[in-house]
C-alpha cells in the first residue's frame, strides 16, 4: 500500500501518553520498524532509564538521548516513540521535525498520573500523587509549547481507544499526503 513512500513517523508527549503503546500498534499497521528511545538507551548501557538519569544526571542522559535520537532518525521507514523530555534538545527537535512526520500525543495530567501510578520507572516522579501532580504540571508548562512547535499534527488522547488513536494518526498521514 504504501510500500515505497513511507516516511519516519515520531512520536512525541508528555509520560504517560501512550506513545510507545500506539507506536507498537502504529508499526503493526503500517507494517513498519518500530523504535522506542528509551529502550534503545537501556539496551545500550545495559541499565533502566532510571537508574542511568540517576546516576549521569539529567544533562548527560539527555545528551545521550540526543545521540540516540540523531541516530534512529536516520533511518528510513521507522516509528519512533521518544521519551517525555527528549524535546527539550533544540537539536533533538530539529532532527524530528526534519526527518519526519511528528504527532504529539497530548495526554490530560490526571491521565499521566493514574497511566503512570504502577510504572516505577519514571526518574522524574516521586510515590506522592500530590507531588506528581504538581510535577507533572510544572513539565506541561514547559514541555506543551515544545511539543506544539515540533510537531505536524496534535492527537488529543483523552478518552480514546488505541485503535481510534492509530486510526486517528493513519488517517492524518493519508490525507495531508504526508507520506511522501
Amino acid at each position: 500500500m504504501l510500500k515505497d513512500k513511507k516516511k519516519n513517523i515520531f512520536l512525541v508527549g508528555p509520560m504517560g501518553a501512550g506513545k510507545s503503546t500506539i507506536g507498537r500498534f502504529l508499526s503493526k499497521s503500517l507494517n513498519m520498524q518500530f523504535y522506542d528511545s528509551d529502550i534503545e538507551i537501556e539496551k545500550r548501557t545495559g541499565a533502566d532509564i532510571d537508574w542511568v538519569f540517576e546516576v549521569e544526571g539529567e544533562s548527560e542522559f539527555r545528551a545521550r538521548e540526543e545521540k540516540i535520537i540523531n541516530e534512529l532518525t536516520n533511518k528510513k521507514g521507522i516509528i519512533l516513540a521518544t521519551g517525555g523530555g527528549s524535546i527539550l534538545s533544540f537539536k533533538s527537535r530539529d532532527l524530528l521535525n526534519s526527518r519526519g512526520i511528528v504527532v504529539y500525543l497530548r495526554a490530560t495530567i490526571n491521565e499521566q498520573l493514574i497511566r503512570t501510578k504502577i510504572d516505577k520507572k519514571r526518574p522524574l516522579l516521586s510515590h506522592d500523587n500530590n507531588k506528581n501532580k504538581k510535577i507533572l504540571y510544572n513539565l506541561f508548562q514547559v514541555r506543551d509549547p515544545l511539543y506544539k512547535n515540533v510537531s505536524h499534527f496534535i492527537i488529543d488522547t483523552y478518552n480514546k481507544g488505541i485503535k481510534l488513536i492509530v486510526s486517528d494518526i493513519i488517517r492524518y498521514i493519508h490525507c495531508s499526503n504526508s507520506f511522501n
